[in-house]
C-alpha cells in the first residue's frame, strides 16, 4: 500500500487530542465525605464501571471514524491488487491526452479526417473514466499546446470542450515530446498515471526516431502507461512546395513569370494536374501538368500580368484533393510604376563603357513596351557627391576607386532604410580604400574582404565559366531557363578574389572551383550585391550574353522589393519595420481569420520594429501602421515537409515502438481491454471516507443513547 498525499498521515496525531482528555478526567478534585455518603458507595461503585466501559467505546468509536477520515484523506493505493483485494477499491487513474492536431491530421477518407477519427476514439476511451478524475487535454504541434490541466473529469464539459478542437496548420515537433509530457503527468496524483497519445504515426516523423528520442519515451514509460492509437486514411496527397519569381520585371503594364512547384507526396501517378495563378484572388493563367511520378516533383510556368501598382497578393492553386491545406501557395508583390537607378562609373569609358553596357542591359525587355518604367541615370564618380540619393531605388557602382567616410555612412543609411546597392570591380578599385571605407562600427558595406586581382583564364586565355550548378536564389532562378550552351559562353578571365563576410550568401561562383563571382547580404532593410569581376569587357565577355540583362534586371527586381514581399511560413515570426521613429506606440497586424493583433513598436539595431511572433494561420496577414494606415499583406504559407503523410503500416508502427515501452494499440475494444489490464492500482480513498463517515453516524447515535439513558 502507499499514499498520494503522506504528510497529512501527519493528522493522525490529533487523535491523541480526546485520549489526552479521556486520561485527565480521571483525576478527581479533593473528596469531604459526609454521612449519607456510606450508603451510596456499593452502588456508585458498580454504576461507575459500567460508565467507564462506556465513554472507552464511545472514545474508540471516534478516534476510528477520524482516523478512517484521515487515511482517507491520504489517499490510500493498493498497488497491483488481485482478487478481493481488486474489489475493494476503484480503478482510477490521472489521463493525460496527447491529440496530434498537425496539418496532415486533415488528410480526410471521404468525409471524416484523421483528426475526427482520433475525436471518436477518444470518446470511445472516455467509457474508462470516471468523475473526479484528473485529466489533461493537449493538441500537439510546433507548438504543444495545454487545452485543459489536470481538471476534475465531467463527461458533459469534457465533450463540450472536445467537441470545439480543431486541427491546425502546423507541423509536429516529436523532439519535445517526451519532456512536454512528463512535465504535465508529473502535476497529477492518482493510483495510476496514464498517457494516450492520438497520431497518425507519420512514416517521416516516426520511422527513423533518434536514439535520446526512444530513451526518453522508454523513461517516461516507467512512471505512466503510455499507449499510442494511431489513426490513419491513406497515403495520396498533391502539395505545391513553391511560388517563385523566375523572370520579369515587377512593374505596372508588365507580365512576370513565376514557377510554381507541385511535388507528389502519395504513391501513385498524378496525372492531368491543373495549377492555377491567381492575382488578387482573380484567375489570370491556368497550367496542366500532364504526370506527376510518386516521390518526384514538375514545375510549371504561369505568367503574371499587373495593371495596377501597389501592394499585389499572388497565389498559386490545386483543385481539391484529400488535404486541401497544402494545395495553396502564396506571394506578395510590391508593382511600381517607375524605377530609377543610378549607374556610378569610375572609369571613362564614354558610350562604349560599363555605364552604356548597363543601362542597356536594364532596358533590355524582349517585347515592344516602352521603358517609361525605368529610368537610369549615368554619372561619373566625381559627381556622386552632388548627387540626392533618395531620388533612386537602386544605385549601381562599377569600377568606381574609392568613396570617402561620409560617402560610406550615407550609403549605409540608404541601404539599410530599405534601398539597394550593386558593386562591380575593375582595374581602378582601390583594394585596402574599399575595405577600410566597407567597415563602418562594426558592419561591412559589402558582403567581403577584397584580397588581390587573380587570374582565372588558362594558358589560351579562355576564360573559366560559371558554375552549371546555380544557387536557389531568387536572382540566379533566372538562369535556370537558359540553355547549357548559353550559361557556358559568359566566361571570366580574371576575378577579385575575395573573403566572404559570415553574413554573405554566394550567388554565383565559377565552375571547378569556389571563387564566388557574385555575392549578397542584407543591411537593415535593404540588401548590397557584389560582382568581383567588372561590368564591361575587360574581364569577361559576360555583358555581350543573355547573362547580364537576365542577373541586372533580377537583381533590380530584387532590391526594390519590400521586406514584407518574402513569404514566411507557419510559426514564423512578422515584422514591420521603420525608417523613422513612428508616431504610435501600437501596430496592427489581421490575421486571415479577422482576428486583430496589436503589438508594440520597438527600437531594434537603430531601426524600429513591431514584430508579431509565432503565426499560426496561413494566408495573407495584413500589417498596418495604425487603424488608419494603408495594410501591408504578408504572405504565410504551410510547411509542406508535413505533406508527406503516409503512415506506418502495422508491422513498421510496432518495430518503430520496440523497446521503448509504448503501447501500440489499433482498435477501440483492444484500446479498452489494454486499459481495463494495466490498471491494477485501486483507490481505498472512497472507501474509507464512507467507512469514516458511517462510524462517526455510529458514534453520534451511541452517545445520544447513553446521553438519555444516564438522565433518567
Amino acid at each position: 500500500m502507499s499514499f498520494l498525499n503522506p504528510l497529512i498521515l501527519l493528522a493522525g496525531l490529533g487523535l491523541a487530542l480526546p485520549i489526552l482528555a479521556h486520561l485527565l478526567n480521571r483525576y478527581q478534585v479533593k473528596r469531604t465525605d459526609w454521612a449519607a455518603m456510606q450508603f451510596l458507595n456499593k452502588n456508585v461503585r458498580v454504576r461507575s464501571r459500567q460508565l467507564r466501559l462506556q465513554d472507552i467505546l464511545l472514545l474508540l468509536l471516534r478516534c476510528l471514524a477520524l482516523l478512517l477520515i484521515v487515511f482517507a484523506l491520504a489517499r490510500p493505493v493498493l498497488n497491483q491488487a488481485k482478487g478481493f483485494a481488486a474489489r475493494l477499491g476503484e480503478p482510477r487513474a490521472a489521463v493525460v491526452i496527447a491529440l496530434d492536431a498537425s496539418f496532415s491530421m486533415q488528410h480526410k477518407e471521404g468525409s471524416a479526417t484523421r483528426f475526427d477519427k482520433a475525436l471518436e476514439k477518444i470518446r470511445s476511451l472516455q467509457q474508462s473514466f470516471r468523475s473526479g478524475d484528473p485529466v489533461t487535454l493537449v493538441l500537439l504541434g510546433a507548438e504543444h499546446r495545454v487545452v485543459a490541466r489536470n481538471i476534475a473529469f465531467d463527461p458533459k464539459a469534457f465533450e463540450e470542450l472536445l467537441s470545439a478542437q480543431k486541427a491546425t496548420v502546423e507541423g509536429l515537433d516529436l523532439d519535445n515530446l517526451p519532456r512536454f509530457l512528463k512535465e504535465l503527468a508529473s502535476e497529477m496524483k492518482a493510483p495510476q498515471k496514464e498517457i494516450y497519445l492520438f497520431t497518425d504515426l507519420q512514416e517521416k516523423d516516426w520511422k527513423s526516431r533518434s536514439v535520446w528520442l526512444q530513451e526518453a519515451f522508454k523513461d517516461l514509460s516507467k512512471t505512466t502507461s503510455f499507449f499510442v492509437i494511431p489513426v490513419d486514411t491513406g497515403a495520396e496527397n498533391l502539395a505545391l512546395t513553391g511560388l517563385d519569381l523566375v523572370s520579369g520585371v515587377l512593374r505596372k503594364g508588365s507580365i512576370a513569370r513565376y514557377r510554381a512547384t507541385v511535388r507528389n507526396c502519395g504513391t501513385v501517378v498524378a496525372q492531368q494536374v491543373k495549377v492555377s495563378g491567381l492575382v488578387n484572388n482573380i484567375s489570370v493563367d491556368v497550367k496542366v501538368i500532364p504526370m506527376i511520378a510518386p516521390g518526384t516533383a514538375e514545375s510549371v510556368s504561369l505568367f503574371l500580368p499587373f495593371r495596377d501598382t501597389g501592394p499585389v497578393r499572388i497565389s498559386a492553386e490545386l483543385a481539391d484533393d484529400a488535404l486541401p491545406v497544402d494545395n495553396v501557395r502564396r506571394a506578395v508583390a510590391v508593382i511600381q510604376d517607375k524605377v530609377s537607378v543610378l549607374c556610378v562609373e569610375g572609369s571613362t569609358g564614354g558610350s562604349d563603357g560599363a555605364g552604356a553596357l548597363i543601362a542597356a542591359a536594364l532596358r533590355a525587355r524582349g517585347n515592344s513596351k516602352g521603358q517609361e518604367d525605368l529610368v537610369v541615370q549615368q554619372v561619373s564618380w566625381v559627381d556622386l557627391p552632388s548627387q540626392d540619393l533618395k531620388r533612386f531605388n537602386v544605385v549601381i557602382l562599377s569600377d568606381v576607386p574609392d568613396i570617402t567616410s561620409e560617402q560610406a555612412r550615407t550609403f549605409e543609411s540608404y541601404v539599410r532604410s530599405g534601398h539597394g546597392l550593386i558593386w562591380f570591380g575593375g582595374e581602378n578599385v582601390k583594394a585596402d580604400v574599399w575595405n577600410q571605407r566597407s567597415t563602418l562600427e562594426g558592419t561591412r558595406l559589402l558582403p567581403a574582404v577584397i584580397e588581390r586581382t587573380m587570374r582565372t583564364s588558362d594558358a589560351m586565355g579562355v576564360g573559366r565559366p560559371l558554375d552549371p550548378a546555380l544557387t536557389d536564389h531568387p536572382v540566379s532562378r533566372a538562369l535556370l531557363s537558359l540553355q547549357k550552351d548559353l550559361l557556358n559562353e559568359t566566361t571570366f578571365r580574371t576575378l577579385l578574389r575575395v573573403k566572404p563576410v559570415a553574413t554573405s550568401v554566394k550567388v554565383l561562383t565559377l565552375a571547378g572551383r569556389e571563387a564566388p563571382v557574385l555575392l549578397e547580404h542584407a543591411l537593415g532593410r535593404g540588401h548590397v550585391f557584389m560582382f568581383t569581376t567588372t561590368a564591361g569587357p575587360s574581364w569577361n565577355n559576360m555583358a555581350v550574353t543573355p547573362v547580364f540583362p537576365m542577373l541586372l534586371q533580377q537583381m533590380v527586381t530584387y532590391l526594390t522589393a519590400r521586406e514584407f514581399e518574402t513569404p514566411r511560413q507557419v510559426g514564423d515570426a512578422l515584422s514591420l519595420s521603420y525608417t523613422d521613429q513612428p508616431d504610435t506606440t501600437e501596430a496592427l497586424f489581421d490575421t486571415p481569420s479577422g482576428e486583430t493583433i496589436s503589438v508594440p513598436v520597438r527600437d531594434y539595431r537603430e531601426q524600429y520594429v513591431a514584430l508579431l511572433g509565432n503565426t499560426r494561420e496561413a494566408g495573407f496577414y495584413l500589417a498596418r501602421v495604425n487603424l488608419q494606415a494603408e495594410s501591408k499583406p504578408i504572405a504565410v504559407n504551410v510547411d509542406t515537409q508535413e505533406s508527406l503523410v503516409k503512415s506506418l503500416s502495422a508491422a513498421e508502427a510496432a518495430k518503430a515502438l520496440e523497446g521503448s515501452g509504448l503501447r501500440l494499440v489499433r482498435s477501440e475494444a483492444e484500446l479498452l481491454a489494454s486499459v481495463e489490464e494495466t490498471r491494477t492500482s485501486r483507490s481505498l480513498s472512497h472507501l474509507l471516507l464512507w467507512m469514516g463517515l458511517a462510524f462517526l453516524v455510529i458514534e453520534s447515535l451511541f452517545a445520544l443513547g447513553l446521553q438519555r439513558v444516564r438522565k433518567q
